[in-house]
């Protein structure tokens, strides 16, 4: 794989795609979402950003997020 740019739309579904990819091998349901944030002048280009329901990026037990063991 080579250099990818995760503020793309493109790369950041590949980023959010190998987080819950992670996390879900390891028994956690991790939700993330793509946000489009627009023309960011300090960029001079798009972004798309990532929302998820984790904590200091780990996953939440609330809400059903760990699978049983």
């Amino acid at each position: 794989m080579g250099s990818r740019d995760h503020c793309t739309r493109d790369g950041a579904s590949h980023l959010k795609s190998l987080i819950e990819n992670y996390w879900r091998k390891k028994g956690f349901n991790v939700e993330i979402e793509l946000v489009n944030e627009g023309f960011v002048p300090a960029m001079r280009s798009g972004r798309t950003d990532l929302r998820s329901n984790m904590i200091n990026g780990m996953p939440t037990f609330g809400g059903g997020a760990h699978a049983a063991a």
